[in-house]
């Protein structure tokens, strides 16, 4: 299935776990400032471990006005105009790892343990599923040990973890942890070799 049919579905209302509902779509340019506010939501020691300065209004605003959904597909969770979170759908479109996805997800402090980023990555990995990616992978840092479990829970499988080898803004090393989930199917697999 092709990207376009996929983003079809969206707007898309979830109830979470409280009852409550959010809406799932991509990001548009238009959301700049609320999508800032997300990352100033995010506690500090967390932001951290952010690969980027998302502090930094002028990263976000790249983000807003350079909107590639085929290389990367920020999907939001929004109530009341506001940005709960987003999961983010990464590839690349050639070479060595065009059939791979990785997978991010960040959720505001104040949502979570509502089932909140459990939903985004099932719908990012249902995505990555239907339209081509034959593995989606994760990576985290040793103290995300909630996120781990969840992504465990998901079905990702732990590939490796490699201690202290990543710093982060502060210049503190933290063990890295590579984890994976293939979405082959048995049938997928039976064609392989002939």
């Amino acid at each position: 299935m092709s990207l376009e049919l996929e983003l079809q579905k969206f707007p898309k209302q979830i109830t979470l776990k409280d009852k409550s509902k959010v809406t799932l779509r991509p990001l548009r340019r238009e959301d700049e400032k609320n999508f800032h506010a997300l990352f100033l939501t995010i506690p500090e020691q967390e932001r951290m471990f952010i690969k980027h300065k998302v502090t930094d209004p002028a990263v976000i605003a790249e983000w807003c006005q350079n909107i590639d959904l085929g290389r990367n597909l920020p999907l939001l969770a929004t109530s009341d105009g506001k940005v709960l979170g987003v999961a983010t759908l990464h590839q690349q479109l050639g070479g060595w790892k065009r059939h791979i996805g990785r997978v991010s997800v960040l959720v505001q402090p104040d949502v979570r343990g509502r089932g909140l980023a459990r939903a985004m990555v099932s719908e990012i990995v249902e995505i990555a599923r239907n339209t081509g990616l034959e593995h989606v992978e994760a990576e985290f840092i040793g103290e995300q040990a909630a996120a781990v479990h969840m992504f465990a829970m998901l079905g990702f499988s732990q590939f490796m973890v490699l201690e202290n080898y990543v710093k982060d803004m502060q210049a503190i090393n933290h063990d890295y942890v590579f984890m994976g989930l293939s979405l082959l199917t048995d049938e997928e697999y039976a064609g392989v070799g002939g």
